[in-house]
């Protein structure tokens, strides 16, 4: 038996499976967060193509050229690709690229954080539950202003 689910546009009764409400004919998978990954079998290059056509229940050849054509206008058919290759995960509930290039450079800045305190401190570098247990007290940071000294200009 068929499950069945509310269109989150006219609230009619539709089935789970659908891409399209029956009654008000609105598109439902581009609001699907599961569909919209790239490692689909019609896959050729990075798979954004595929995962743009299956999200928007459009043909991919149409999607590909329209990628080619966007690519004579301004290159943005490429910067699109690029974007939407960077933000769409490679496979369903993964994480997408930016989002892993965003943790290595958290992960870089903190060990060149520790590289620098052990330059500095010449010892073992401030952990943040150190500081949380009480071991030594805070040191109070200088003030630095916040605005430029403005010149007068003479006229």
């Amino acid at each position: 038996m068929d499950e069945f689910r509310d269109c989150p546009f006219c609230g009619e009764q539709i089935r789970t499976a659908a891409t399209r409400c029956r009654y008000c004919r609105s598109r439902l998978t581009t609001l699907d967060p599961e569909r919209w990954y790239r490692d689909h079998p019609e896959r050729r290059v990075a798979g954004v193509a595929a995962a743009l056509a299956r999200a928007l229940v459009l043909p991919i050849g149409a999607v590909r050229l329209g990628f080619v054509v966007f690519s004579f206008v301004h290159l943005i058919g490429l910067v699109v690709y690029g974007a939407l290759w960077l933000l769409i995960p490679f496979t369903p509930g993964g994480d997408a690229p930016l989002g892993r290039v965003f943790a290595l450079g958290g992960e870089l800045l903190t060990l060149l954080r520790d590289a620098i305190d052990r330059l500095t401190a010449r010892g073992e570098p401030r952990r943040r539950d150190d500081a949380a247990a009480g071991d030594e007290p805070p040191r109070p940071r200088a003030a630095r202003p916040t605005t430029l000294p403005l010149q007068r200009a003479s006229s």
